[in-house]
């Protein structure tokens, strides 16, 4: 049997009255041309694409996870930095600065 003819008996999995144009080299099983789909260079299956994406996606959600979380901390840091300078340079300001604090303070009659 020549090669031509045993390509011609191999048939899609999903469309056995089609014949099989390639192997999805992830899961080996032969589909017609509508089955496959290129994806980096290969031709994969929906499933094997299906689970590339889903890998993807999954690392993709890790990867916005830790920026995020990340952020959250130097924000949060920064924050913080922010009152507590704020905080220390008030604190450097002398009481005299305000005059003689709550126990000068007087209500007129004016």
């Amino acid at each position: 049997m020549s090669g031509f003819a045993v390509l011609k008996t191999i048939r899609c999995r999903n469309h056995p009255e089609r014949e099989a144009v390639a192997r999805c080299p992830d899961c080996g099983h032969d589909f017609c041309r509508e089955c496959v789909t290129e994806h980096g260079g290969r031709m994969l299956c929906a499933g094997c694409l299906g689970k590339t994406r889903k890998k993807f996606f999954y690392q993709r959600t890790i990867f916005k996870l830790s920026v995020k979380t990340a952020l959250f901390i130097v924000g949060l840091a920064t924050a913080w930095l922010f009152f507590y300078l704020i905080g220390s340079i008030l604190a450097e300001i002398p009481d005299e600065y305000h005059g003689s604090g709550l126990d000068g303070w007087s209500v007129s009659d004016d």
